[in-house]
């Protein structure tokens, strides 16, 4: 095995399709990590991930350790308990890149951190407070560097934003309009096995990343929530919260709206909808920022539309999220936001693993803390409080759930 950490994906979904490998695949290339080690629930999406054309074209010769292995099981049988068995034959110090549903975050994380291992996980960490505050606590412990790859943090308009309102070139945030619409072909995806009315919303699944990346620019912390949600179905006949429109209060009175949903249609040329627009107060006049992120500038109109879900002959491409692009020598390279958070949060785990001294590890735990720029469970714990109040509100007919730092907890507020 090669003396660089070893990487351990837990997930075989899109995400880990079209964004994540891509980067750990690179930073293989790069003689950053060694072996590349995939697991999955079940076999038949490590088998297509095996079968990706583009993945063969830009990374040719490197290849997955997959459990289960497509050749030697049936595609549909289910190995729920599996991925145990390969955290704990990894070597300690190795890195984990957790990409399942939220709900499963949790066991993940326990198992990674017991086992040694430094997390890169996909947002959000956790669904509730004191487990985040566990995870801090644990991981820190173990000197264990844990990252929760909430990617916005890594678009540049983003960390402009951010410089430029701790500048106090912005003023004072008081209002805010946010959108993340997904296509409607989500819908038929494995979105109707597990983002459920029990387990999720589309408000916890996308429009945490709003909330996130306010609390990034501002370094303000959210107050109250109160969404509203309208229950669908999806192809199989399970319902969930397809559709959201959420408020959240900042601690200095400013409010954000939030509208989540599966409902882009799939002829529209972008892959979603997205933006953001935030209104502040300076001394003198207002100020303003404003991020159309579904639309960068980019039209194609082509002969024929793609084979991948959504495809369109005419198109809107981002080249801000993620693109494998050609630059020279074998292969393709990734760039973009996607790209930039994992491979930051990748770099991090095995400069600390790099590291002999446990002492040392928790100084630079501590170090990525305080910087803010990766959003740590110390760091940005307010969204799991935010996420509990999501939840306490949607269940309960939209009701304003109040946020108490002091205590860690959410109640109903009462008027």
């Amino acid at each position: 095995m090669s003396k660089k950490p070893q990487v351990i994906i837990v997930g075989g979904g899109m995400i880990t399709r079209i964004q994540l490998l891509p980067t750990i695949y690179h930073l293989q290339r790069e003689n950053v990590v060694g072996d590349i080690h995939l697991c999955a629930l079940d076999a038949e999406p490590i088998k297509r991930i095996q079968e990706d054309e583009t993945l063969k074209k830009a990374f040719p010769g490197q290849s997955i350790r997959p459990y289960p292995d497509p050749a030697k099981v049936d595609l549909t049988e289910k190995f729920p308990n599996l991925y145990k068995e390969v955290l704990a034959a990894a070597p300690k110090q190795s890195i984990v890149v957790i990409a399942v549903p939220d709900h499963l975050h949790y066991g993940i994380l326990k198992e990674a951190i017991e086992n040694d291992l430094h997390v890169c996980i996909v947002k959000p960490l956790v669904l509730e407070y004191a487990q985040a505050e566990q995870i801090a606590e644990l991981a820190y412990k173990r000197g264990l560097v844990v990252g929760v790859e909430y990617h916005k943090r890594f678009d540049y308009r983003n960390l402009m934003a951010r410089k430029a309102y701790r500048s106090g070139k912005l003023g004072e945030f008081r209002l805010a309009q946010a959108q993340m619409i997904e296509p409607w072909y989500y819908r038929d995806s494995n979105f109707q096995n597990w983002c459920t009315c029990e387990n999720s919303d589309m408000f916890t699944y996308v429009g945490c990343h709003y909330v996130d990346l306010v609390a990034f620019i501002t370094g303000l912390k959210p107050k109250s929530v109160s969404v509203y949600g309208i229950v669908d179905k999806y192809p199989n006949g399970r319902e969930g919260f397809l559709w959201t429109d959420g408020r959240v209060i900042w601690e200095n009175g400013a409010s954000l709206s939030i509208v989540d949903a599966i409902g882009s249609p799939n002829a529209a040329a972008g892959g979603n909808y997205q933006g953001l627009a935030m209104w502040c107060q300076g001394e003198k006049d207002a100020a303003m920022l404003v991020h159309s992120d579904q639309y960068r500038g980019v039209k194609a109109s082509y002969t024929a539309a793609g084979d991948e879900p959504g495809d369109t002959v005419y198109a809107e491409p981002n080249p801000d999220y993620f693109q494998l692009i050609d630059q020279g020598g074998e292969g393709l390279v990734p760039i973009g936001y996607g790209h930039r958070s994992a491979e930051y949060i990748i770099k991090a785990g095995c400069k600390a693993a790099a590291m002999a001294d446990l002492a040392e590890r928790q100084k630079f735990i501590k170090q990525l803390d305080t910087e803010g720029i990766m959003a740590t469970p110390t760091n940005s714990s307010y969204n799991e409080l935010v996420i509990e109040a999501v939840r306490m509100s949607i269940l309960n007919n939209s009701r304003e759930v109040e946020i108490d730092y002091e205590t860690g907890s959410v109640k109903f507020r009462k008027y």
